[in-house]
């Protein structure tokens, strides 16, 4: 079994039976929730057809889900399925949950990349309560020291604050959101967009780079006036 079973397995026995069962009841409380879980679709390159999600105007749902998708170089196809969730409505949130994952780093524009991942995985973990996105949350000891100080002090607090308070990120029927603003999709969910995290990391390169030639320039002329 590989780290990525071995995570996918841990997920769902940390999930039962409390949380799962949690979740798929917010699902029966909402009527696009208990629509999801009669027409049970699924999210994968068979569903869904990239070619005409990178046609749709720009800031649409499924034009920034593509676009996210290509940055990233990932598919909807790298989901694992559920096996250790017994009950099948469970088993199908659980599915759910899995291959939405990417529609929530499309929705809030968080990277792939572990610092966004860690971020996406406090807000998951705030609005669905799945222990697992949770437990996640200790890979911020694989940051740097930088990394770390960024992510307590932006992002976690961002991540738990617009992960409580939004709406059920589960009973979004994101094949009917595809064509819809992602700015209004945010809006009525109650999701903030966080800061830019590409952005910032290119900044901080931009004032390392500058400050280090800054630096070499300095230490050139001391050595002009000593020569």
């Amino acid at each position: 079994m590989s780290s990525t079973d071995l995570i996918a397995a841990l997920g769902e026995a940390t999930a039962t039976p409390y949380f799962i069962y949690r979740l798929r009841n917010a699902m029966l409380a909402s009527p696009t929730g208990r629509r999801i879980l009669r027409d049970r679709p699924r999210i994968t390159s068979q569903t869904l057809s990239m070619p005409y999600l990178r046609t749709l105007p720009p800031n649409t749902v499924g034009r920034t889900y593509a676009a996210w998708l290509d940055r990233e170089g990932v598919s909807p196809d790298t989901r694992d399925q559920v096996r250790y969730i017994d009950n099948e409505e469970c088993a199908y949130v659980m599915q759910r949950y899995r291959e939405c994952h990417d529609f929530s780093h499309a929705l809030t524009g968080l990277p792939v990349f572990i610092e966004g991942e860690i971020a996406l995985k406090g807000f998951e973990y705030a609005n669905t309560l799945l222990p697992m996105t949770g437990l996640s949350l200790t890979a911020v000891l694989r940051l740097k020291k930088a990394e770390r100080e960024r992510f307590f002090s932006t992002y976690l607090p961002w991540a738990l604050a617009n992960g409580f308070k939004a709406k059920e990120v589960i009973n979004v029927y994101w094949e009917e959101q595809l064509e819809t603003d992602v700015d209004d999709l945010r809006a009525e969910l109650g999701v903030e967009k966080p800061p830019d995290l590409r952005d910032t990391r290119k900044m901080l390169r931009e004032k390392r780079k500058a400050e280090k030639a800054a630096k070499e320039a300095k230490d050139r002329i001391g050595g002009l006036k000593d020569a």
